[in-house]
């Protein structure tokens, strides 16, 4: 399982946060060793020669004429094992470093631990509690203050609370350097689907900026390329036809016993108007219409209704309930006037449209389904080509620019189109439109 971010939001925010890690790691550790330690030590070097005066006056066996005045004026006192159970001595917690320290300094065993005394006493609210290993009967309570209790200091409060704050600058800085990534990213997937959008604003970074300007250049000549083909189309179409009207006003002019040739020549001059007609409609942008909330079952059916002029032709239809669409209207009748005319000219004369609605994914289908031959699984994905044709399996006729513009279109509706063999006979022609 990926435990690392993809994304370059993410991946920049988890280093910032690896990097502020260990920034407090070391800074904790700094403190404690070169701070805090030091004063510890300190203080256990206070307490062992609390204990050394202590043991150099005799005063820790039996009391001296000097004991009183030195507890009243250090407020240190010596118990016995029983007289420290009565002082609290059972709820002291015992502190293996301070009794390490303290050891070593008095080179004899210690046993060192810490209680709170009485409210009475603000200005030492700690108790140490001292036993050597030379006096075990005797325990030494020695008052002190600056020491604190084993939770969370205000040294890791205020670690935690500058790495919080850094944490989240850090987020809203990446995340306003990811923001002009992210409508590159949308803009580049218009482009890709034939749109053109607006020009993007130029913020961020340096290196963003460049890129959003390089950017709007290349949309800018691609805008252009479509216009220049555009008119190039265009004029070639009007260059051709010119001409294609010439001849068939000759061809009209030709005696009636030449019908035969008369027909010939009509028929390739239709088809010639039919293939200029293709290169027009896929030079064409088909972004222009409006798009318009529509029913697909309804535009299905009044193309059904239009085919059956040709007494041969049959469309069974099973069309289910589908929600409203958003797309081009006249767009969309081109694809399915598209698939229905190769289902019967490539196909049979029996085709089947079927629609249905795919709710967990928010998508409708509609399917196309001939009774011909075919097409050869390696060659179906060709066919979407410009100027490709299946021509070895269904001898199809044309400039081969009818599913290239049916699948532009599909795409510019954010779906997607193909086509597959039915296991039975046949070719399958199957698009999907988004429920938006």
């Amino acid at each position: 399982m990926r435990m690392l971010p993809k994304s370059a939001f993410g991946q920049t925010v988890l280093l910032i946060g690896v990097l502020l890690l260990i920034n407090q790691v070391v800074s904790y550790l700094s403190v404690t060793y070169y701070f805090i330690q030091p004063s510890y030590q300190q203080i256990n070097s206070l307490l062992a020669t609390q204990v050394k005066t202590l043991l150099h006056q005799g005063m820790v066996d039996t009391p001296t004429p000097a004991y009183s005045e030195f507890t009243r004026k250090t407020g240190i006192r010596v118990y016995t094992a029983q007289q420290a159970m009565r002082k609290d001595l059972a709820n002291a917690t015992y502190y293996g470093f301070m009794s390490a320290s303290v050891s070593r300094s008095l080179k004899t065993r210690a046993d060192v631990r810490i209680s709170t005394q009485p409210s009475t006493n603000p200005s030492s609210p700690y108790l140490v509690w001292i036993n050597l290993d030379t006096h075990p009967e005797r325990w030494i309570a020695i008052p002190i203050s600056g020491l604190s209790e084993a939770n969370i200091s205000p040294l890791t409060m205020y670690l935690m609370v500058i790495g919080v704050l850094s944490v989240a600058g850090g987020w809203l800085f990446v995340r306003r350097l990811n923001r002009p990534l992210q409508a590159l990213q949308r803009a580049a997937l218009q482009v890709g689907q034939g749109n053109s959008p607006a020009p993007l604003k130029e913020q961020g970074s340096s290196e963003m900026i460049e890129v959003t300007r390089a950017f709007n250049r290349m949309n800018q000549g691609i805008q252009q390329l479509e216009r220049d083909r555009t008119l190039m189309t265009a004029g070639i179409s009007h260059d051709l036809r010119t001409p294609l009207t010439r001849i068939r006003l000759a061809t009209e002019m030709l005696p009636d016993e030449q019908d035969w040739l008369k027909e010939g020549i009509v028929n390739d001059i239709e088809d010639m108007n039919a293939i200029i007609d293709q290169f027009i409609d896929y030079a064409r942008q088909e972004g222009a219409e409006r798009l318009e909330s529509a029913d697909l079952n309804a535009l299905i059916c009044e193309l059904a209704q239009v085919r059956h002029i040709e007494e041969t032709h049959h469309i069974e239809l099973k069309l289910n309930d589908v929600p409203l669409l958003t797309l081009r209207k006249i767009a969309i009748k081109r694809v399915l006037d598209n698939l229905i005319e190769n289902a019967f000219r490539y196909g049979s004369n029996n085709i089947v449209v079927t629609t249905f609605e795919d709710k967990a994914s928010r998508r409708v289908y509609c399917r196309v389904r001939d009774f011909g031959p075919g097409i050869p699984d390696h060659e179906l994905d060709d066919v979407f080509m410009p100027f490709t044709q299946g021509d070895k399996a269904r001898g199809s006729l044309g400039s081969g620019l009818g599913l290239a513009i049916t699948r532009r279109i599909i795409k510019s509706h954010h779906g997607d189109i193909a086509l597959r063999n039915h296991p039975e006979k046949g070719l399958i022609a199957e698009f999907w439109l988004p429920v938006t």
